[in-house]
């Protein structure tokens, strides 16, 4: 009872806490790449507007990816990203597993000057979608 009662008396300390708090979980969602569904992603490749960038070790790649995606492995996308230099016109599109490394990988390239955007629950979820997957090595 006593929550809603401090609730009730300081409503302006509450409001601007809860307007911080949805302040700073916007500003970290945005700064790594917007998060993209598996739909998005698909119109975006289709129109030729995006080049996507799995971030798995190459033996996940291998063994699934989407199609014409490029494989840079987050451990590799962190200390040298000049393999993109040629796709700075572009939208990059992150993908890793589950969606864990590609904040980080995110807001190295946005650093850099790319347009930055990432798969929302990753490979796992373009599976989810049941979208197709290409196998085999393609780098």
């Amino acid at each position: 009872m006593n929550f809603f009662v401090f609730i009730a008396q300081e409503w302006i300390l509450v409001s601007v806490l809860i307007v911080l708090v949805y302040l700073y979980y916007w500003r970290e969602r945005t700064k790594s790449g917007l998060p993209l569904s598996a739909h998005e992603v698909t119109l975006l490749l289709n129109k030729d507007a995006a080049i996507v960038v799995d971030l798995r070790e190459s033996g996940d790649f291998r063994a699934g990816h989407i199609v014409n995606s490029l494989n840079i492995p987050y451990s590799r996308i962190i200390t040298d990203t000049s393999e993109l230099s040629s796709h700075k016109d572009k939208i990059i599109v992150l993908v890793d597993k589950l969606g864990q490394h590609a904040g980080a990988a995110g807001r190295k390239l946005d650093k850099e000057g790319y347009q930055v955007r990432r798969l929302s629950g990753g490979i796992s979820e373009w599976q989810a979608q049941n979208l197709p997957l290409v196998k085999g090595k393609k780098t």
